[in-house]
């Protein structure tokens, strides 16, 4: 995993609009009054860019093959019924859970359960916060690289042989984008930032979880 310094000119777009045009300022095209806005502005972005292997040793470790997703879905009887409330726009179904043959999914919850009495705990949650509700950075990191890796769906294939993580800076990246600048790491944090990651799915997919660490 590698950290990229990206300094260069600044372009500055109108929020007002996506697709209002950009004012680009280089060294010879700078306005006096926005001098000072471009000084501050100027300085070095991090941007993190991750090793696709890395990151699915991540993956594989975090993700899982199991989510409950809607609790309400569990009650349609996926008969095609033209008035389904359960129906999406697409014609698919809502689902009050998933499976799939390999992990696929880091669910953004530690824990769920329905009234079915259907329930799920993550793994990230008992094997990361296992003596209680937060962790530090060397904890976080230690624990991750210790969880079992099973090869998951989507990204490069890796055999569980191959995927012993020797460079923890992806690890340590992925902290870094739960924490933000905190010391630690909550439980409920690190629930609450996957599903920033997620777009607001139940469910950090590789695509997700890819493009969060600049893994490409």
């Amino acid at each position: 995993m590698k950290i990229i310094k990206v300094i260069g000119s600044l372009c500055l777009i109108n929020s007002a609009s996506a697709f209002s045009p950009s004012l680009c300022l280089s060294g010879t095209h700078k306005s006096s009054s926005l001098q000072a806005d471009v000084a501050e502005a100027s300085s070095d972005v991090a941007v993190i860019a991750t090793d696709p292997k890395e990151a699915v040793k991540l993956f594989g470790r975090l993700a899982e093959k199991y989510i409950m997703l809607d609790a309400s879905a569990g009650m349609c009887c996926y008969s095609a019924c033209s008035d389904c409330e359960y129906r999406e726009p697409g014609g698919g179904y809502r689902m009050a859970d998933q499976s799939s043959a390999r992990p696929k999914w880091i669910p953004t919850y530690d824990h769920r359960a329905f009234g079915s009495g259907k329930e799920h705990t993550t793994k990230w949650s008992t094997d990361i916060f296992t003596d209680g509700p937060a962790v530090t950075k060397e904890q976080f990191v230690e624990r991750l690289i210790n969880m079992e890796f099973v090869p998951p769906l989507g990204g490069p294939f890796l055999a569980k042989s191959a995927a012993v993580i020797e460079d923890e800076s992806a690890a340590a990246a992925l902290f870094d984008i739960l924490a933000g600048d905190k010391e630690k790491l909550t439980r409920h944090r690190m629930g609450k930032e996957m599903k920033v990651i997620s777009g607001g799915e139940e469910g950090v997919t590789w695509n997700h979880f890819s493009a969060a660490l600049g893994a490409k």
